[in-house]
């Protein structure tokens, strides 16, 4: 099978042919372009979605903990690698495909436009062998010998021109196959590209699973807990007392008992209304100024946070300690070497160290001071309150002067509590204005400034008296020798209670 004898009057069909051939192999190319910038829109899409929910880590505080957000950045972390093999995919075949198609494309153009030339060559020779068949036959009458020799003319020409056709298309016949050849070598091509990526890909989704299977959510409740634990032990049973049984219509409206009994009634209810919606455990936490000592905290979150106060402060320690013995090393340098430098101008800075090493041992004394006092506090804070406030649940409430309220002697208060008693209109009029007498004395560890309504301000080294002691909630009632009274909070005082002391 050969176009030369077989095609030998279908040039004009073969060039439209190689034509088609060389535009489809272009299609392809196209195509092959197309597909790689799918590919490289899908990787930038896919880099973007992990870069959007990627986590802006500005501190180590933010960083994740739980399990469920460790996985999810993990599948983040994998669907980035799997963006990238897409962009493996788009170069292998920009590079293997459209690359190698761009460049043979243009060389078939130019070997078939060679090709075409030489047909067209051999087409207008064979037409001027025709036309001087035509003058030899008009000519044949006249000298018959030259018509014979322009017939073998002729005829050895004709067979020269159809020889040479022929192996003008047989060159077409190897170039459109040679074509056929390179799509299927590209088809191959295409295909290998991606599945060169397949194994990775796999294992970017195994490890998508792996971090799916590694959210633990027990886990992720127990840090839930060790988080938000507060401390506090829950309330007990709120104990209700029927008042129904002690009260007694009577004839006249107008008696003192009556009014007693009236108004002890109505405040009695409502005082359990208010306690009712300012539970501090159950309701909203009271808001208030954050304290140095964390005293606004419940208590297992406070022994976290001095705790890890202490923990900076010794650091900090550490370092102003090594730095003293660096520059005290130095020191010793120069005096035994002074052409290296004056012990003197080392002095400000050694003095500057010492502050801070005693500014900080000072601090760690009194974080530690209040560490030991929160856990002391810890095991038997409910028994002491629970013991002296159990029989006023219902009729009496505590107050602090930030205005956190609550009627449960288990729950912790911000502030030191107001004298706001159940009473009524006759207990203002018959109150004792008699002091309460002094349980002992105490002397001021760290002054005091007692902005809050109903507080004490003292000084550093002040004495005063005890008047209540501390109900398990930080605060002490004192008063001072000009009779002047309020809350002073008890780790800022050093307490010595007289025993069976009736007065000051």
């Amino acid at each position: 099978m050969s176009w030369g004898t077989e095609l030998w009057d279908q040039f004009d069909s073969l060039d439209k042919h190689t034509q088609w051939g060389i535009d489809f192999l272009e299609r392809y190319a196209k195509f092959v372009k197309e597909r790689i910038e799918i590919e490289q829109n899908y990787a930038k899409q896919l880099r973007n979605l992990v870069k959007k929910y990627c986590p802006k880590r500005s501190s180590k505080d933010e960083e994740p903990r739980f399990t469920s957000c460790i996985a999810f950045f993990n599948i983040l972390n994998e669907l980035n690698d799997y963006a990238g093999q897409r962009e493996v995919v788009a170069e292998e075949m920009a590079h293997r495909v459209y690359g190698e198609l761009m460049r043979y494309a243009h060389d078939l153009k130019t070997e078939r436009k060679m090709h075409l030339q030489e047909g067209r060559k051999a087409q207008q020779y064979l037409d001027m062998c025709w036309k001087q068949m035509d003058n030899s036959k008009k000519k044949f009458e006249r000298e018959c010998r030259e018509a014979e020799k322009a017939q073998q003319s002729y005829e050895r020409l004709d067979n020269d021109t159809n020889a040479t056709k022929a192996d003008v298309e047989k060159q077409l016949q190897e170039m459109d196959e040679r074509r056929t050849i390179k799509l299927s070598e590209c088809y191959r091509g295409f295909a290998d590209s991606e599945r060169k990526v397949i194994p990775i890909i796999s294992k970017c989704l195994e490890g998508m699973i792996l971090a799916a299977k590694s959210v633990d959510e027990r886990r992720d409740s127990q840090m839930v807990v060790d988080s938000f634990k507060s401390g506090f032990e829950p309330p007990g049973d709120f104990p209700f007392e029927d008042y129904s049984q002690h009260i007694y219509r009577t004839v006249s409206d107008g008696t003192i008992s009556a009014s007693k009994q009236e108004s002890g009634k109505v405040d009695a209810k409502t005082t359990v209304g208010k306690a009712k919606g300012k539970l501090w455990l159950f309701g909203k936490k009271p808001k208030g100024p954050a304290l140095e000592d964390f005293s606004h905290l419940p208590p297992e979150q406070r022994r976290k946070k001095l705790q890890q106060r202490i923990d900076e402060l010794n650091r900090e320690l550490q370092k102003e300690s090594d730095q003293k013995e660096a520059l005290n090393k130095m020191k010793d340098v120069y005096e035994k070497n002074p052409q290296m430098g004056d012990p003197g101008s080392l002095q400000p800075k050694l003095a500057e160290t010492m502050n801070n090493i005693d500014r900080l041992r000072m601090e760690i004394h009194k974080n530690e001071a209040w560490l030991s006092e929160v856990e002391g506090k810890t095991g038997g804070r409910g028994d002491r309150r629970h013991s002296s406030d159990i029989n006023h649940l219902v009729t009496q409430g505590r107050e602090s002067p930030e205005g956190s309220y609550t009627d449960d002697a288990n729950q912790e208060v911000r502030g030191p509590p107001q004298q706001h008693g159940h009473h009524n209109e006759f207990d203002d009029e018959f109150e004792d204005d008699d002091p309460l007498p002094a349980i002992g004395h105490c002397k001021a560890i760290y002054p005091f400034d007692g902005h809050n309504e109903g507080t004490l301000a003292m000084k550093e080294g002040e004495v005063l008296y005890i008047i209540e002691e501390d109900k398990g909630d930080g605060w002490t009632r004192a008063r001072r020798q000009n009779g002047e009274e309020g809350y002073v909070p008890t780790s800022y005082i050093d307490v010595t209670l007289e025993k069976n002391s009736k007065g000051s």
